[in-house]
């Protein structure tokens, strides 16, 4: 792959993104991590980003106020949700909105590189992921 994919993990539970940072970095990708959704869209004010994942639940602003932000903003980015609440009514607005994908927790670190991966090559982008076993 010619550039380094640019990817904001945005979930209000620390745990998420120490988990998920190294995986995805291991598949070669430029990672940023935020807890705080305002500071996440501060964020996306100054920089695009190639792929969004967020939390659809937290307190300060809802996952479908980042996805409309962020489409609003750079409409290439492939923001995909992630939820502890396998709310299928929510998986289908957020889709609707134009979220790329939609994943529940909990789920392993190689589902979301399986999504990461889809939306490297809708990006035209690929990047190679084998999942171990």
């Amino acid at each position: 792959m010619s550039e380094t994919l640019k990817i904001m993990l945005l979930d209000d539970e620390p745990i998420v993104g120490k988990r998920l940072k190294p995986a995805l970095t291991k598949l070669g990708c430029e990672v940023e991590v935020f807890e705080n959704p305002v500071e996440a869209m501060a964020r996306i004010d100054q920089k695009c980003f190639d792929i969004v994942v967020t939390d659809i639940r937290m307190d300060e602003m809802d996952g479908l106020q980042v996805l409309e932000r962020v489409l609003s903003k750079w409409p290439e980015t492939k923001v995909i949700m992630i939820t502890g609440y396998a709310m299928m009514a929510l998986a289908r607005e957020s889709m609707e909105k134009g979220a790329f994908d939609f994943i529940a927790k909990p789920f392993r670190p190689d589902d979301l590189r399986r999504v990461i991966a889809k939306a490297a090559k809708a990006l035209g982008s690929p990047i190679d992921f084998n999942p171990a076993g």
